[in-house]
């Protein structure tokens, strides 16, 4: 865990000795504002839950999330510092999971700033804290899906930009998969299974699961693997273009 900590430590007080991490923990605390009580109407509602808060975290980690992850490793092959990396007695595994873990945490502070917002549910009603909980640890996770993807699109390009647009688009695709607008739009006579099969793979699916304080094994375990997965990916990817 030695290397994994330097690369976590280096990367992390990266993003704070500029300006980049603050103007994304205040950006995504005021959108997070914004959605949850002007768009999901959290006072009109006159319920005790902040299902209006989490219910918009896909779609706002849709952009909010690739913008973080798409330079963690573009901006190092547009400048030429991997190879300097590369040449540091650390395995690429540990660099890959060291720059993911640091951005993973950033994502995981906004996140934990908004708590004036479950502060503010349980001044006003009797809310099920045990859910709301359940729920930020869902959101988390989720998180770690998308910014997962775009440390592989990041490996993929020199171009910051390619790799945010990569990235959201992939990202949609998954979130989709478990939209139930979509899932109802398959023709009737599809096997049940492939519907299933294509549903355990959208994000929603999952975290919607989670979010009704329902902390499942096989919704956790998705996640993780999922995360594994693609990071596994942006290391073959980085070894194909060192190779190159």
């Amino acid at each position: 865990m030695g290397s994994i900590g330097i690369i976590f430590k280096r990367e992390l007080m990266g993003y704070f000795a500029t300006p980049l991490a603050y103007i994304f923990i205040v950006i995504f605390l005021i959108a997070n504002g914004i959605f949850t009580f002007e768009l999901g109407g959290f006072f009109l509602r006159g319920q005790a839950d902040l299902l209006p808060f989490f219910g918009f975290h896909p779609w706002l980690y849709l952009f909010m999330v690739p913008a973080i992850a798409m330079s963690l490793w573009a901006d190092e092959r547009k400048t030429g510092t991997i190879e300097l990396l590369m040449t540091l007695p650390i395995r690429l595994s540990d660099a890959v999971i060291g720059k993911f873990l640091a951005a993973w945490v950033l994502t995981g502070i906004a996140l934990a700033l908004t708590f004036p917002i479950w502060i503010t549910v349980n001044y006003l009603g009797d809310p099920d804290n045990g859910v709301i909980f359940a729920a930020y640890i869902g959101s988390w996770l989720m998180a770690g899906g998308f910014l997962s993807i775009g440390s592989c699109m990041s490996a993929c390009t020199k171009n910051s930009v390619i790799a945010f647009i990569l990235t959201v688009s992939i990202c949609f695709i998954f979130v989709i998969m478990g939209s139930p607008i979509l899932l109802n739009s398959f023709p009737g006579w599809l096997p049940q299974f492939l519907v299933d099969a294509f549903s355990a793979m959208g994000f929603l699916t999952h975290f919607d699961s989670i979010s009704k304080g329902v902390l499942d094994i096989r919704d956790m375990l998705f996640f993780t693997v999922f995360i594994g997965a693609w990071l596994t990916a942006s290391a073959i990817v980085i070894e194909i273009k060192k190779a190159n």
